[in-house]
């Protein structure tokens, strides 16, 4: 039930992002999810993919800094209260959210929400124990 997430490591200048998503374009790799956090001398971003190998490739071929990350997709329903009742399960299992964001597709009903735990077995071992539907990385990376 893992998901494979890139990070680039880029300075946060103009002309940045730009070039990241022109080199990964070029390289025919498409974009599933993100989210850019930044600080005022860098930012980071994070990236689903449809093919992670060789967008790490191509990004550390351009001079970028890259990782993987394992991450987790969960299908959260699309009503009021939808993720809080994710969020309380891993509340009471005392699993750490180190970051989560929206994927913007849609699956069926519900909403996709890519979760980064501090403790991601055991974060997946209570979502699966609650009934709470995970993505398989193939799946995700070919919406």
């Amino acid at each position: 039930m893992k998901v494979e997430q890139i990070s680039i490591f880029i300075e946060n200048k103009s002309g940045r992002l730009a070039e990241i998503t022109r080199i990964l374009g070029e390289a025919e790799i498409n974009i599933r999810a993100l989210s850019l956090a930044d600080t005022s001398d860098f930012g980071i971003l994070r990236l689903i993919v449809n093919d992670g190998a060789k967008a790490t490739t191509v990004l550390k071929e351009a001079g970028f800094t890259v990782s993987k990350t394992e991450v987790v997709a969960v299908e959260v329903p699309d009503r009021p209260g939808g993720l809080s009742a994710i969020l309380q399960t891993l509340d009471r299992e005392t699993i750490n959210v180190e970051y989560m964001y929206a994927f913007v597709e849609r699956c069926g009903g519900n909403a996709v929400i890519i979760f980064r735990f501090d403790e991601t077995d055991k974060a997946i071992a209570a979502l699966e124990a609650h009934n709470f539907s995970m993505l398989e990385g193939s799946r995700l990376y070919n919406m």
